[in-house]
């Protein structure tokens, strides 16, 4: 299972899967993350975490452990 967290930078996943639950899946349905959504990587902070995405025409940052529950193809 890859998930957004292993895109690379400069990379577009399409977006296969969301895990988690409740109120934790909602805010990342809320983001525009929704099944079969390409996503971009635009950038990744140096430490890591968050990582900047490009989503439906509009940047966004993502932490790291919110990535790991998006599964992509």
């Amino acid at each position: 299972m890859k998930t957004l967290k292993d895109v690379a930078v400069g990379q577009t996943a399409v977006v296969a899967k969301l895990h988690g639950e409740g109120p934790v899946k909602r805010r990342i349905m809320d983001m525009g993350i929704t099944k079969g959504v390409e996503i971009f990587v635009r950038k990744v902070a140096p430490l890591g975490d968050p990582m900047e995405l490009n989503v439906r025409g509009y940047e966004l940052s993502v932490r790291k452990s919110d990535a790991e529950m998006i599964e992509v193809v």
